[in-house]
């Protein structure tokens, strides 16, 4: 009685894990398709909101330095890089670079864009909880890039050999542990991303835009938004992809 009851539990387990991986698989694809909408939409946004000129006529370049001198952060360097929309800031070098689309710029998408950099850089400064958790678990997420997937395939081969089981599950652990640190840099980016373009807009609508540039700005940095939260999706689903996996190579 007690063997019918076990084989029933382990048969209800292994339907659960490949049910699990039958969902998430399916899930991929609008995640997927959700990711492509939103990088389309924050381009097309962009490219929008770059031919309204800001009443200021400050560049973007100007406008992000006003913003750090207005928070005493005069040692942030502001300086060009090549591309578009690749703007970044980066706490390390306390440098803020700003795309070629966006530094010279007056438009209202640029500055909108040139002051959410900025309010990364006053995040770091006023060590905004999220921001500084997110910049601790950067290292964590360059060695996920890198060893992540041969880890959890190492552990795949030696489960599915019929060997090493132990080993093999050690592996799959590993690298599961390693992927939830991505998904975890991955969800604290979220409040990041929304408390800096929240602090963009404060700035922006305190003297720099008024009625249609503010409300363009805020579609540009909203577009923006869904590209982190498609991004989070994609890692969370993937990361549950990988505990089916788990689970089936268990039962197996």
């Amino acid at each position: 009685m007690l063997d019918s009851v076990a084989c029933f539990i382990s048969a209800a387990n292994a339907y659960d894990a490949y049910l699990l991986y039958i969902i998430v698989t399916v899930l991929i694809i609008p995640i997927f398709l959700f990711g492509i909408i939103a990088s389309v939409k924050v381009n097309s946004t962009f490219s929008k909101y770059s031919r309204v000129d800001s009443r200021t006529n400050l560049t973007a370049a100007e406008a992000a330095r006003k913003v750090l001198d207005s928070e005493g952060l005069q040692d942030v360097t502001i300086r060009r890089i090549r591309g578009n929309l690749t703007d970044n800031y980066n706490p390390s070098t306390k440098v803020l670079s700003l795309s070629d689309s966006v530094y010279d710029s007056t438009s209202v998408a640029a500055l909108g864009v040139a002051c959410h950099e900025a309010g990364h850089a006053i995040q770091h400064a006023k060590k905004y909880p999220f921001a500084t958790l997110r910049i601790k678990l950067v290292p964590l997420l360059n060695f996920a890039n890198t060893f992540l997937w041969p880890l959890f395939i190492i552990g795949l081969i030696f489960g599915f050999v019929g060997f090493g089981g132990i080993i093999g599950d050690v592996f799959l652990i590993i690298g599961m542990v390693i992927f939830g640190g991505s998904l975890l840099f991955a969800l604290v980016t979220l409040p990041t991303e929304f408390d800096a373009s929240r602090r963009a807009l404060a700035v922006l609508g305190n003297g720099y835009m008024s009625g249609n540039e503010l409300g363009g700005a805020k579609k540009v940095l909203r577009a923006a938004a869904m590209t982190y939260i498609a991004s989070f999706l994609m890692s969370a689903i993937q990361f549950l992809r990988m505990l089916a996996i788990f689970l089936m190579n268990r039962r197996d």
